[in-house]
């Protein structure tokens, strides 16, 4: 099969740790293989009922103590300040709507603007709620950061969150990260969690040989 007929789908959360973890990985892999197109879809990992405060999920600092452990993967101070107030609502609509917003006026950047969003809550403690913050991932990607705003508020994005969400149930994915290789009409599970880009390379081979 020729490689053009070959694609990825990534599957993430931007309240996902373990696909903060997996970020590194999926860079590597993503940056040796220019000729596999990439769809980044958001998973909707906190939302309706699971949209509570981060003190209602009382595992999260094991849970990322074993990120670290296994990926490297840094949390940064504030980050850790929110963690212990335990007051901030993971919203994961709003941070779809987010990326949804910068994605418009960059797809080709998709993965990196999605990864500057994980920097910002999992490292600096921003919120994902709030439009300031892709205003500043904006500037730091050379993106309008007012068209981005304009973007983040208009109905279109909650549309595009709502598509994105019924995409992954469609794909029938209920765990994040999840990457995909789509080969014609076959949807096949490529990573995810804590693989390296090694193994990721070894499983690719291995369908596509």
């Amino acid at each position: 099969m020729k490689p053009k007929e070959l694609s990825l789908i990534y599957v993430w959360d931007a309240y996902c740790g373990w696909c903060y973890g997996f970020s590194k990985s999926l860079q590597v892999f993503h940056e040796n293989h220019p000729e596999l197109p990439m769809t980044v879809l958001s998973g909707g990992l906190f939302i309706g009922h699971k949209k509570l405060p981060i003190a209602s999920y009382p595992h999260i600092p094991e849970v990322n103590k074993r990120i670290s452990q296994l990926t490297g993967a840094e949390f940064g101070t504030p980050y850790q300040t929110l963690l212990e107030e335990g007051t901030y609502t993971m919203d994961s609509e709003a941070a779809a709507k987010g990326y949804s917003a910068l994605r418009f006026f960059a797809p080709e950047r998709a993965y990196y603007l999605a990864s500057s969003m994980q920097h910002a809550f999992y490292y600096k403690g921003q919120s994902l709620s709030d439009p300031a913050t892709y205003q500043e991932i904006a500037a730091a990607n050379n993106i309008d950061p007012e068209a981005v705003l304009a973007r983040f508020e208009d109905k279109v994005t909650t549309e595009d969150a709502h598509a994105n969400f019924a995409k992954v149930q469609q794909l029938g994915i209920q765990s994040y990260p999840t990457l995909l290789l789509q080969k014609g009409d076959e949807f096949i599970v490529l990573g995810g969690g804590i693989m390296t880009p090694e193994k990721i390379e070894g499983r690719l081979a291995s369908i596509i040989s």
